[in-house]
């Protein structure tokens, strides 16, 4: 499936390719979308498909995916990344769909915007497992009891979409990277001492709760490394904190990466090893579900992110319409989600870039466009957040 999948995408991206000017500015941006399936049939209903959401893209008729679709053409970014798009066998059902039907449509009265490159991949959400991950003492296959919480496979999945070429050939993909393979990493355990997944269970479980991606951007004669991925949510647990701790080293899976002395031990899909080749220009893009400052997580993760050397943290993206969301918070005008946390996130590398500016797209009410993020039903409970750099 995986690799059908990138044959397609590179099959698209050959056909359109053209020798792109030089770019002197580029955006990127990232925005947990909430478009999975799910969203779009009545509550309780069993057996969710794909083509729930086939069927939502291909009418251009749906208002939750119009709004989104809005506000992706009015911040215009060159690269994003979208988080919970939930993964189509087919992306010509998929992501061609949402970018004909919603993106590079104008009848809304927004100049079109087209993505001719994507990438587009299997993700561990919903993929079901014979073992009792919750310890609740079912074996339910999915939701709790999956590789990463879902109802059915490809929920909460994510799609790249850039106006560049993508260089499918050196995607790297690192969904089965196992976690037991991490050095140091913070293995659950019951109140008993005793180990909370089953040795088996343990021996086959994927680090990623849907996947990482490094995915190589040639804008001009640059290539920029994107990091893509959406770490579990740090809470629907117990006092075990498994998720808690998956989502600390979820988050630290780039930290090493991006680390010339801290990636060897790292494997992707392919069978290749070691992590970023130093002196690389790179993006980390997506929800990271974690605060240094806020919320559940393990701020460990975060933290040793966020003060990484060879990321520019110079700036947080802000907006007004998340300062006035919590008027009496510190942090809340970096917020980035309406439950009050900054969990989004797009982080340069301070080598190859000059930050000009960022923010979240988050209008402050009476604004143009506030009515877009009124309510989590008008497009999502998270906010888009970009970055625009100049080229070294």
């Amino acid at each position: 499936m995986k690799t059908i999948s990138m044959l397609i995408a590179l099959l698209y991206s050959a056909m359109l390719y053209a020798q792109s000017d030089q770019p002197t500015e580029l955006t990127f941006a990232t925005f947990n979308v909430s478009m999975e399936a799910e969203n779009y049939v009545p509550r309780g209903t069993k057996g969710i498909s794909e083509q729930v959401l086939v069927k939502e893209l291909s009418s251009g008729k749906n208002s939750q995916i119009h709004n989104i679709a809005k506000i992706i053409k009015s911040v215009r970014p060159d690269v994003i990344l979208l988080n919970e798009f939930d993964y189509i066998k087919d992306p010509e059902s998929g992501v061609r769909k949402f970018i004909s039907a919603y993106l590079a449509d104008s009848s809304d009265g927004y100049k079109p915007l087209n993505y001719p490159y994507y990438y587009y991949s299997t993700v561990n959400t919903g993929q079901p497992t014979p073992y009792d991950l919750d310890n609740n003492g079912k074996f339910e296959q999915f939701g709790s009891d999956a590789w990463g919480f879902g109802a059915y496979p490809g929920q909460y999945g994510m799609v790249l979409l850039s106006r560049y070429p993508i260089d499918i050939s050196k995607v790297r993909t690192f969904q089965n990277f196992k976690w037991k393979d991490m050095p140091g990493g913070l293995k659950t355990t019951k109140t008993d001492g005793t180990d909370w997944y089953a040795q088996d269970a343990w021996n086959k479980f994927p680090l990623s709760s849907k996947s990482h991606w490094d995915i190589p951007v040639k804008a001009g004669n640059k290539t920029v490394h994107i990091l893509a991925s959406h770490p579990t949510p740090p809470t629907f647990d117990g006092p075990e904190d498994r998720n808690g701790k998956r989502n600390h080293d979820e988050i630290r899976f780039w930290r090493d990466y991006i680390s010339d002395h801290l990636s060897s031990y790292i494997y992707d899909d392919r069978g290749g090893k070691g992590g970023l080749t130093p002196n690389s220009s790179f993006v980390i893009l997506g929800d990271q579900n974690a605060s240094p400052d806020e919320g559940d997580a393990i701020s460990g993760g975060i933290k040793s992110l966020l003060s990484h050397p060879k990321i520019n943290t110079d700036f947080t993206p802000a907006s007004k319409g998340g300062a006035t969301h919590s008027p009496n918070n510190t942090f809340a005008k970096n917020h980035t989600a309406m439950w009050r946390m900054r969990a989004d996130y797009v982080l340069p590398s301070r080598l190859g870039f000059k930050v000009i500016d960022s923010g979240v797209f988050w209008p402050e009410k009476g604004e143009p466009l506030a009515e877009l993020v009124e309510k989590r039903e008008s497009s999502s409970d998270h906010r888009l957040v970009w970055v625009r750099v100049g080229l070294d």
